[in-house]
């Protein structure tokens, strides 16, 4: 799989972009502020529907703009799709494939697959347990769309639900019939969910310790654990099973619920747990060990979906600066053989020898092909 153009209209900081892309490794050359995460960040939003950078689209429009425009040619396997998405701030999106209009945005995720690499990845290890439930999110929608939703479904539920604890906490008799109901929903897709995270945990834990041992040589095992606000005593994979005990954690904490307005167990409440040796990285790891893991996480990703798969685009915005020469050397040794992989860098030198390609100098929000 390989991004053969990317086209952009009002997207940040373009007003219009024609960016021709190949096989093989593209490095995107520029002073900070220029324009290059934007790029990185456009390819990401075409393959996840989602930023690296902000949690909503508002930011992506261009300022005085009303909409964006994404437009990205991917061949697999010999077969050319454009996919094309319509970014509009407190509207909803719109996309079409092939120049024909989908029902919903979500149903163009899986035509391309990227893995993108970026200093905000440190919050997978040092950040808060929503970053890591989003990192598995997206790699179950990258290997199975359908999963884009029940996420969907999921977050919808649980709005409702959310929406009747705190009505039904300010009422002095409140009817809790149709809270029932609700909980059946969202133990029902909820189960789904979390069982889709279990396994993914399952086949993802030997990779993520493969890759930490060649990017760290030897740096010890790893070891990554699902953290469940169900307890441990539920984590199993028969949806069955996961729908009764979530039930029943709804029904242990209804009160607490109905007092916080919130609800406290689900999918939404937990969190993966990485661990260097017998101990848990976050809060423990030194500021390489984080780097190391971090990058194990994405090489991790990169293995499976490779796996399963189209080997997805590989995307590297401004990591190499950030790296020690070690690490930066076996990062770069790692990616090379990739089917497509595209850099950002300040300047030629953070790019490693090894990853020698075309190059595209980018600069007050255009770009120039240099080789």
């Amino acid at each position: 799989m390989h991004v053969t153009h990317l086209s952009l209209a009002d997207f940040r900081s373009y007003s219009a972009l024609e960016l021709a892309l190949e096989p093989g490794v593209t490095a995107l050359i520029g002073p900070n502020g220029q324009g290059k995460t934007n790029l990185a960040e456009a390819l990401g939003y075409a393959s996840t529907l989602g930023s690296h950078r902000v949690a909503s689209d508002a930011p992506l429009v261009r300022l005085g703009a009303e909409r964006a425009i994404v437009r990205v040619a991917v061949t697999r396997d010999g077969r050319s799709q454009l996919i094309e998405i319509e970014i509009v701030p407190g509207k909803s999106n719109r996309a079409r494939l092939n120049r024909a209009p989908v029902r919903r945005p979500r149903d163009i995720l899986g035509i391309l697959r990227t893995v993108l690499f970026a200093p905000e990845d440190l919050a997978l290890v040092k950040g808060d347990p929503s970053e890591r439930r989003r990192f598995l999110d997206e790699l179950l929608v990258a290997r199975a769309p359908r999963l884009a939703g029940v996420r969907a479904d999921y977050d919808r539920v649980l709005k409702q639900r959310n929406a009747l604890l705190k009505s039904a906490g300010a009422t002095r008799s409140p009817d809790l019939r149709t809270l029932d109901v609700w909980d059946a929903h969202l133990a029902r897709v909820g189960a789904e969910l979390l069982a889709s995270r279990l396994e993914l945990v399952e086949v993802l834990t030997p990779l993520v310790d493969k890759a930490y041992d060649a990017v760290s040589r030897g740096g010890g095992p790893t070891g990554l654990d699902y953290q469940s606000s169900l307890g441990s005593e539920a984590l199993q994979r028969d949806r069955d099973v996961l729908a009764a005990a979530f039930l029943n954690e709804l029904s242990r904490v209804r009160r607490a619920e109905l007092e916080r307005g919130v609800s406290l167990v689900g999918p939404h409440r937990d969190d993966l747990v990485i661990r260097l040796g017998p101990l848990v990285t976050r809060g423990y790891a030194s500021q390489g060990e984080s780097w190391s893991i971090a990058l194990a996480l994405r090489l991790a990703s990169h293995d499976l979906l490779s796996s399963d798969g189209a080997e997805p685009v590989l995307v590297l915005d401004d990591v190499f600066s950030e790296l020690d020469n070690e690490r930066r050397n076996r990062l770069a040794t790692l990616v090379a053989p990739a089917e497509q992989v595209l850099v950002t860098a300040a300047v030629p030198a953070d790019v490693p020898d090894v990853l020698e390609g075309a190059r595209v100098d980018v600069a007050d929000g255009e770009v120039r092909r240099v080789r």
